[in-house]
């Protein structure tokens, strides 16, 4: 028998699968991270912390599953979007840790890389604007306020490059995890973009020269680190990219034209296309598919799990402390109780922007904010409000992407285990959503990717390996209620916006 491993790096976790050459996963293994949040919108993470997790979670796989290390043909790596990439030394060393894509800090950045470059020449080249979001603009703001560090910096790695180049020795990154950065890659020829470079102050030698498709072989493991992960050396390491887009691929999008959402930490929801879509305030990037062919046109929350985690963090001790103890998974207990509640949860409107908010709204002062709490209201209310305003942030991504979204919507991620926020889902957007059966998201995107590499499954063959759950499809009635709460939900932002403003300022 025959084996590929997937492993993704993502903001509060590192999973891995092995998987036979059919899809059938036969062992995972899931290390969870914390996020450090040293100011308000600052987020960030030593890149130690992901390798450490990377590794563990792959040996415990392997472990797990009982294979012969011989057998497992390679191995692909996905990760989180890192903002800036971490900065390393001259000895391929951190210098601090990575500001990674939640971070909002670079505001002022932001402004001065669109006042110096201009709006429409930063879309004719990268097609995608300025903002905190980015990479760049994150790479400007150490400049500026770290300039010992920035002297430092040798290179800028993603996440995933950076766990890659400790198990291979070798440096390269992937067009998706590339074009993510914006300002400094052109997207119309794929590469970096040195007139934007040259404008922006970023040199091109901080920035890995190799650029990558998803499915070529960066290098193969070392002694070292096949020792310490119980595989062989030698080993084909495939280079992944971006999570979101992983995920897209574990989902079977191989296609243009399929909108598919990704709900972890974040929301990414997503058309796929080779031809410009014309959305308002999308960010774009090379699909992990055909990446010189196939964009990927994405909108998506800054927040969209994390808000529900920090839910039960912060309000469901109890529930949380009787699921350690061995009693039932505290959401399940939480959607069992929301389930009683009405569409709408009685009046309330939850806008979900806890980390400021990204595309489309791109907004770095926008706030977390309830509307509508009465002394009817329940803590079960306000967990179904919260899960609305997930779907709300959906139902604007789509609008946003403004295209023909197909006749449904294909959703992944720790949101599809809710039955009741798939119906949410679908009553919100009016759309069917279809689910995957098999719920390993990027991991099994990142196992394509590696036996692709490996050269032991062609695309062919690996679109046979995800099969789709029955559509949940909206009500009718209810969607139409939904309807005019969406249209709150879109107010309550434009009345609060200046307000949330000014609650910025008094922060810092």
């Amino acid at each position: 028998m025959e084996y590929l491993l997937g492993t993704d790096i993502g903001t509060s976790g590192t999973k891995t699968i092995l998987v036979d050459l059919q899809g059938r996963v036969l062992a995972q293994d899931l290390q969870e991270t914390d996020v450090l949040t040293p100011r308000p919108l600052w987020a960030e993470q030593w890149p130690q912390v992901w390798l450490k997790a990377a590794e563990a979670s792959i040996r415990n796989t392997v472990a797990k599953a009982g294979v012969k290390k011989s057998d497992v043909r390679a191995i692909a790596i996905s990760g989180l979007y890192g903002g800036s990439g971490i900065p390393l030394d001259e000895r391929m060393d951190p210098i601090r840790p990575c500001m990674i894509w939640m971070d909002r800090r670079a505001q002022e950045e932001s402004d001065w890389a669109l006042h110096t470059v201009g709006e429409e020449r930063l879309l004719r080249v990268t097609h995608n604007g300025a903002d905190p979001y980015y990479g760049y603009t994150k790479m400007l703001w150490m400049k500026r306020h770290e300039p010992e560090n920035w002297e430092k910096t040798k290179l800028f790695l993603p996440p995933n490059a950076y766990v890659i180049y400790k198990f291979t020795g070798c440096t390269a990154i992937d067009y998706s995890s590339a074009g993510n950065i914006g300002g400094i890659f052109d997207m119309n020829t794929r590469t970096w973009s040195g007139e934007l470079m040259e404008a922006l102050g970023i040199p091109l030698a901080k920035m890995p020269r190799r650029l990558v498709e998803s499915t070529d072989v960066v290098g193969g493991l070392t002694e070292e680190a096949a020792a310490r992960l119980g595989l062989w050396e030698g080993m084909p390491v495939v280079a992944g990219g971006v999570d979101c887009g992983a995920a897209n691929l574990g989902m079977g999008v191989f296609e243009p034209g399929v909108y598919a959402a990704a709900i972890g930490t974040s929301m990414c929801a997503a058309l796929i296309s080779d031809k410009p879509v014309r959305g308002r305030g999308l960010i774009v990037w090379p699909y992990l598919y055909r990446a010189k062919e196939l964009s990927y046109y994405f909108a998506g929350g800054a927040t969209a799990g994390a808000i529900v985690k920090w839910f039960r963090d912060n309000l469901c001790q109890m529930e949380r402390q009787a699921e350690q103890e061995g009693g039932p998974n505290a959401y399940r207990v939480l959607d069992e109780q929301a389930s009683r509640i009405p569409a709408g949860s009685e009046g309330l409107v939850v806008l979900p922007y806890f980390m400021g908010e990204r595309s489309p709204v791109w907004d770095s002062d926008a706030k977390g904010t309830v509307v509508g709490l009465s002394l009817i209201h329940t803590r079960a209310h306000l967990y179904r409000a919260f899960l609305e305003a997930v779907a709300y942030s959906l139902r604007d991504a789509m609008e946003a992407t403004g295209e023909d979204l197909g006749s449904s919507i294909l959703l992944a991620g720790g949101a599809v285990r809710s039955r009741l926020w798939r119906q949410i889902f679908a009553d919100v957007t009016g759309y069917p959503v279809i689910c995957p059966k098999n719920d390993a998201e990027a991991n099994m995107g990142d196992a394509m990717l590696a036996g692709i590499g490996a050269e032991v499954l062609t695309y062919e063959d690996v679109r046979t390996w995800q099969t789709l759950d029955e559509p949940i499809m909206p009500v009718p009635e209810v969607h139409a209620k939904y309807d005019r709460y969406f249209a709150v939900y879109k107010s309550v932002y434009g009345h609060l916006k200046e307000d949330m403003k000014a609650l910025s300022v008094l922060e810092r």
